[in-house]
C-alpha cells in the first residue's frame, strides 16, 4: 500500500521496530495527526483470546473520563414511561414498532447507537440481520439492553465506548481526538485498558495482551510495550 508525503513524514518521527511507554506513544501519535480534519485517535489491542470459544469472548462497554470527541447519537426502542423517560434523557430518536420498516426498507440509519428496554427485544431481534452486521444490536453486555434508559443514554452521551473482539480477536477503539490534551488521552487510554484486563476471561491459557498500537485516523500506528498494559 503506497502512502502519501504527509503519511511517510509523520512515519519518520516513529521507530517502527520500538515499543513506546504509553504516554510516548499517545504524543508521538497526536503529532502524526496531520490531516486537515481532528482525526480520531484509536488503540488497537491484539489478544490472546479465540473468539470461536464462547468461554473466551469479550465484550464490555466503558465510560471514557474524557468522552470521544464525537457527537453519538442514541435510538432507543421503548414504550410508554420508558419512551418518555428516554426522550428526557436526550436520546435523539424514540419509537417502537413503527421504526421498523424505516430500518429494514428505507435503510435508515441516523444513529451511532441502538438501546433497548427488555421487553422490547422482541421487537429489536427482527432487525438482527440489519443490525447486527453493523454492530448495532442492543446487548445486555454493554449495557444497551436495560430498564435504566436514563443511565444508558446519559452514559453513551458521557462518552461510553463498546469494546469487543473481532474475527482476529483484535479490539479497536476510539480513545478521543488528536485535538484532545495527551493529558485527556493518556487518562482515556488507562480507563480503557483497565476495563480490559479486568475482563480478562477466567479460561484463557497463556498471554491475554500480545501488542498494543495507538494511531490517527489518517496516520501512522505506535506500539505501545504490552507490558507496560497488562494487569
Amino acid at each position: 500500500m503506497k502512502h502519501g508525503k504527509k503519511y511517510v513524514e509523520a512515519a519518520k518521527a516513529i521507530d517502527r521496530a520500538a515499543l513506546y511507554d504509553p504516554a510516548e506513544a499517545i504524543s508521538l501519535a497526536k503529532k502524526a495527526a496531520i490531516a486537515k480534519f481532528d482525526e480520531t485517535i484509536e488503540v488497537h489491542i491484539r489478544t490472546g483470546c479465540d473468539g470461536r470459544h464462547a468461554d473466551q469472548q469479550i465484550r464490555g462497554a466503558v465510560v471514557l473520563p474524557h468522552g470521544t470527541g464525537k457527537t453519538v447519537r442514541v435510538l432507543v426502542f421503548a414504550r410508554g414511561a420508558k419512551a418518555d423517560e428516554a426522550k428526557a434523557a436526550g436520546a435523539d430518536f424514540v419509537g417502537a414498532e413503527e421504526l421498523l420498516p424505516k430500518i429494514q426498507n428505507e435503510g435508515w440509519f441516523d444513529f451511532d447507537v441502538v438501546v433497548a428496554t427488555p421487553d422490547m427485544m422482541g421487537v429489536v431481534g427482527r432487525l438482527g440481520r440489519v443490525l447486527g452486521p453493523k454492530g448495532l444490536m442492543p446487548n445486555p453486555k454493554s449495557g444497551t439492553v436495560t430498564m435504566d434508559v436514563t443511565k444508558a443514554v446519559n452514559d453513551i452521551k458521557a462518552g461510553k465506548v463498546e469494546y469487543r473482539l473481532d474475527k482476529a480477536n483484535i479490539i479497536h477503539c476510539a480513545i478521543g481526538k488528536a485535538s484532545f490534551t495527551d493529558e485527556q488521552l493518556n487518562d482515556n487510554f488507562q480507563t480503557l485498558m483497565n476495563a480490559i484486563n479486568k475482563a480478562r476471561p477466567s479460561a484463557l491459557k497463556g498471554a491475554y495482551i500480545k501488542s498494543v498500537s495507538v494511531a490517527p485516523t489518517m496516520g501512522p500506528g505506535v506500539k505501545i510495550n504490552p507490558a507496560k498494559v497488562s494487569a
